[in-house]
């Protein structure tokens, strides 16, 4: 009895667990995608990852010098052109610094001045008085002389008196020589080695003035070339540092026209020429297709990037980058966006058969 009713109790359980997980199964819905997965129209076809980038590729904005931002003067999306403000630090140090400088350069100009137009016109008619003054001290003198040797008696005259009119008379002659050669020293004007001098003080204080300016002017980041503002980091009392960041002050490029960075796989890598035609479609809407325009190729060929962020793995396939041109005035597309590329490989295989061809041939 046993032996029958334990393997008919045992399957009966058995049916109602299998019943009972089929109830308790979730229902899955087909669902339909909300637009077909893109596809290729090419007869061979290449297909790679593109990531919409600048013509100019993305310029990472970075400042000479580290400093307070006090002024910004764009914001994200603005089209600039070429040497256009973007942002400027605090320059108040180097504005009074830079007024020192020029005063410096106000003192060694007006050194300058004053050596190049001497002699003054005052100056000159007071050296001809004193010239003038000399010459009739050195008269008087020579009248004495005279006077005293022309005395016959020499008992009425001193030796001494004699030697002290002869002196005063050869001092009077030093004098006069003495006036008459500051007179030419004033009316030659000032030494050459002296404006020599004085010029090149001028021209330092010109480049300490000039050397100022330019640390002033290094304060202010320009545009590198007319372009868009693709993102902006930058705000108001922000400290800016020097130097690459992992984030960007600001990102900026040219995106007339805009252009696809396309990566291949090395294996497809040989099937690729230039100049082959390509189509793209934005990620989730294949419906879209968007013509390229080839530009060039990397020549260098890099490890693929993974975005898994797992600081253990591995990337051990490495991928060739073709950069292409999209053709449309206005795509509806975005700087950083990514997109499905397939490229025509018609023109690897044709390439193939030629070879092949002429190898039987030979």
């Amino acid at each position: 009895m046993k032996r029958t009713v334990l393997p008919i109790v045992a399957a009966v359980a058995a049916i109602l667990g299998m019943i009972s997980v089929a109830r308790t199964r979730p229902r899955r819905e087909p669902t339909v995608p909300p637009s077909a997965p893109p596809t290729s129209s090419f007869e061979q076809v290449v297909a790679g990852v593109g990531l919409v980038e600048a013509n100019s590729e993305n310029i990472d904005i970075s400042c000479a010098v580290s400093g307070m931002v006090t002024q910004l003067y764009v914001k994200a999306g603005d089209r600039v052109g070429q040497g256009q403000k973007l942002f400027s630090l605090d320059d108040r140090d180097l504005r009074a610094d830079h007024q020192v400088k020029r005063t410096a350069l106000a003192g060694a100009q007006a050194r300058l001045a004053k050596l190049e137009q001497e002699p003054r016109a005052e100056d000159v008619p007071p050296a001809e008085e004193r010239v003038r003054e000399a010459q009739a001290n050195l008269a008087d003198a020579e009248v004495q002389v005279r006077l005293i040797e022309s005395v016959t008696d020499k008992r009425a005259v001193r030796d001494e008196d004699v030697q002290r009119r002869r002196l005063a008379y050869k001092a009077a002659q030093a004098r006069l020589a003495e006036v008459e050669a500051q007179l030419g020293l004033l009316k030659a004007g000032a030494w050459a080695p002296d404006i020599a001098v004085a010029k090149s003080e001028v021209a330092q204080a010109e480049a300490q003035v000039k050397m100022a300016e330019t640390n002033i002017d290094r304060l202010t980041m320009r545009a590198p070339i007319a372009g868009v503002i693709l993102q902006n980091k930058v705000r108001l009392g922000q400290y800016a540092q020097c130097g690459p960041l992992s984030e960007p002050l600001m990102i900026f490029g040219s995106v007339t026209p805009l252009h696809v960075r396309v990566d291949v796989d090395e294996h497809d890598a040989w099937r690729v020429r230039g100049g082959t035609q390509a189509v793209a479609s934005p990620r989730g809407n294949g419906s879209i297709r968007i013509p390229l325009e080839f530009v060039r190729f990397e020549p260098y060929v890099i490890p693929k990037k993974s975005l898994t962020g797992d600081s253990t793995e591995r990337v051990d396939t490495r991928v060739l980058q073709v950069i292409y041109r999209i053709r449309d005035a206005e795509p509806s597309v975005y700087v950083g966006q990514q997109m499905d590329v397939y490229i025509d490989g018609s023109a690897s295989r044709l390439s193939s058969k030629n070879s092949e061809n002429s190898g039987a041939s030979q």
